[in-house]
């Protein structure tokens, strides 16, 4: 295995010329999910960035573009929409792309961003509703297959685990526009038994899916695995939900609606059946219904805790496979008409058996029992350049409120204020909004945020969110408050060169380790980081440079504890214009105090993945990916990637024990379509 390693890697490392840059049409996302990443935002991101590949590959055709299709795109905002819609509508279809730049509204950065994904199609070609037997015919199928292989072993797979060490998955998709769209994906964990005890049946998960979406009174039918979201995410989202960044241009949140669920995530999901129904010109209903087992822990016929992790390793872990049964049921009605927008949103859930999870001091206000409910009003109102949108939500217990009001004076200067309130005993399960916590619940904030271009190539943005903590939180015993400060000035010299530097500073209490919640002060938490990136061609070279600094005051003292991390990441790609070979190597030496130090280094993954893996202690990581397309019809990938620390002679604990300091894995990739 050892020397199947260093082979891959030598065979990898010969490839160093031709390295591949990033796609920068994806940028811009990219950085904001690795800033969420970087908040501890633990979600799989496979079902956005396999949408955004999607749209890439099937670009949406400007002169039959409905506003739901140009509100996937949160850069855009409501008056820019509208002034696209309406250009078309007065002038007729557009002739080429660079009618954009007459569209009112529009600046050369937004048209930056919307041309990869857009298109101008001729009328005889404009999208009319195709027939059933011609979305057979000319569909498209894709196969993806994923193996994990690891040069390691965990202190697991000597007695505990009950599978081999790889990770591997299949997904099948088919798929015509966005008309239709079917397939099933399958997952195995690495440890996890394959068509054996547990899982006879061969994968761990299976996530079989069907969306439908017609222009006629059926807008939208989803049968099998599904995602939901309506409003601004108080009462039902399990969506990409775009939190505090460095950028106002993705700040902005519109409900998705219905979306199918493809990827390897165990847990998000909804699975049974959901539709969308058009009754008047302005008026949508949606009703859907789910029924899925959950994994949990059980005692005495109770629930006591949720499992959320999707893993079956050891007995243990199978033992807590579908121990109860989660059922939902609701709905959703939503007008929307010129400048107004309301929805309504309700459902009913229940377990089959009481969830009465174990109940420290800080949670005695979370969610408990069988039976639950939340109904939620949505709302948007857009008055020339500003914009009121917003959210009031009840359950079974306790209220959420959330107001967003936004003012463009133009493309180039925003301003944006957010308040929510969240009760502290708000009880809604499959809610995820915008705030300090995912969850909303037990918080109460004030957040505003601008952005400006003052000068040509200087882009400037910052924001101050101001928030409290009615009852107590993890590691906080008592009632608290924070701050949260970002500050980003972006410049861009010439057009292969750009560069950042992002400053973040969050005060917030916490329990002083050791006390018990005896002791609590102030944390200061600072975080520095500067990017510089040249690309040319298909040439890129990327350096990033962070530094954190984390201080608390000690017990009884008038000193503070402070402790630093500090890391350089350097990336070099390259993409060869004749052959379709790519190939990119990136480094990173980290060196911190503790984990509250700690930096991250977002890497390359494979398709339709996103790692921003966080190191702490003192090492380096480096890694060499690389891809192939034979045809249109053929792509692999492998990538490889070791982390060594210098600070420790084992890495992790209990069944994730590794022995020694190094860590190394090899990834694989296969898509074939046909």
């Amino acid at each position: 295995m050892k020397v199947l390693g260093i082979g891959i890697l030598v065979s990898i490392l010969l490839l160093a010329p031709m390295l591949r840059a990033q796609d920068t049409n994806l940028l811009l996302w990219e950085e904001n999910i690795e800033q969420l990443s970087m908040d501890d935002e633990d979600r799989n991101w496979e079902d956005e960035l396999e949408e955004l590949s999607a749209r890439l590959q099937n670009p949406i055709d400007l002169n039959t573009a409905t506003r739901e299709q140009l509100e996937q795109f949160p850069f855009l905002t409501d008056l820019q929409i509208e002034n696209l819609l309406a250009y078309v509508y007065i002038h007729g279809p557009m002739q080429t792309l660079y009618e954009l730049q007459a569209v009112e509204e529009m600046d050369k950065r937004t048209i930056d961003l919307l041309l990869p994904f857009v298109c101008v199609k001729p009328v005889d070609e404009a999208a009319k509703y195709p027939s059933l037997k011609s979305m057979l015919k000319y569909g498209k199928h894709e196969a993806l297959a994923r193996m994990d292989v690891p040069f390691y072993t965990r202190k697991g797979y000597e007695k505990n685990y009950l599978g081999p060490p790889l990770y591997h998955s299949l997904r099948y998709s088919f798929r015509y526009g966005d008309y239709l769209q079917m397939g099933i994906t399958g997952e195995k964990d690495a440890g996890e038994p394959f068509f054996a005890l547990h899982d006879a049946q061969g994968y761990d998960y299976y996530s079989p899916y069907l969306l439908i979406k017609t222009s006629g009174r059926l807008k939208a039918l989803a049968v099998g695995n599904y995602r939901l979201s309506f409003g601004q995410g108080l009462v039902l989202s399990t969506d990409f939900r775009l939190g505090k960044t460095f950028s106002m241009t993705t700040a902005d949140y519109r409900s998705g609606g219905i979306k199918k669920h493809s990827s390897t995530d165990e847990y998000n999901y909804f699975h049974g059946a959901a539709a969308t129904v058009r009754l008047l010109p302005s008026w949508d209903v949606t009703a859907f219904y789910s029924h899925r087992s959950m994994d949990g822990t059980l005692k005495d016929g109770v629930v006591t805790s949720i499992q959320k992790t999707g893993l079956h390793r050891t007995q243990g872990e199978a033992d807590k496979r579908g121990a109860f049964t989660l059922q939902m049921v609701g709905g959703n009605m939503t007008y929307a008409k010129n400048r107004w927008q309301l929805g309504v949103t309700g459902l009913y859930y229940f377990f089959s058996r009481p969830y009465e999870p174990t109940q420290r001091k800080y949670q005695r206000y979370n969610l408990h029992g069988r039976e639950f409910y939340n109904i939620g009003i949505d709302y948007k109102y857009r008055l020339g350049r500003f914009a009121w949108t917003g959210e009031a939500a009840m359950g079974t217990q306790g209220y959420a409120l959330l107001n967003r009001w936004q003012y463009q004076a133009s493309p180039d200067y925003r301003l944006m204020l957010v308040h929510r309130y969240y009760s502290h005993d708000y009880w809604a399960f499959f809610a995820r909004s915008f705030g300090e916590s995912s969850a909303p619940q037990n918080e109460n904030g004030w957040y505003i945020a601008a952005e400006a271009a003052p000068f040509a190539r200087f882009r400037l943005f910052a924001s101050v969110d101001l928030f409290s903590f009615p009852w107590w939180k993890y590691r906080i015993s008592k009632p608290s408050t924070g701050l949260d400060l970002m500050f980003r000035a972006t410049y861009q010299p010439a057009r292969p060169l750009s560069m950042y530097l992002d400053y973040r500073y969050k005060r917030k209490e916490r329990d002083v380790t050791g006390t018990s919640g005896a002791y609590i002060s102030p944390i200061h938490h600072h975080r520095l980081r500067y990017r510089l990136t040249y690309s040319h061609g298909g040439f890129t070279l990327r350096t990033t440079l962070d530094y954190n600094h984390f201080r608390q005051q000690d017990v009884g003292k008038h000193r503070f504890d402070r402790r630093q991390g500090w890391g350089c990441t350097q990336l070099c790609s390259y993409s060869f214009p004749h052959f379709p070979l790519s190939a990119s190597v990136q480094g990173t030496y980290f060196h911190t105090d503790d984990y509250d130090s700690r930096i991250y280094a977002s890497e390359k993954g494979l398709l339709y993945t996103f790692y921003t893996p966080s190191f702490y202690g003192r090492g380096y990581r480096y890694c060499a990916h690389l891809r192939y397309d034979l045809n249109k019809h053929f792509m692999f990938i492998a990538k490889f990637g070791q982390t060594v620390y210098q600070d420790r002679e084992t890495i992790g604990s209990g069944n994730d024990l590794i022995p020694g300091n190094k860590k190394a894995d090899v990834q694989m990739q296969v898509r074939i379509k046909f």
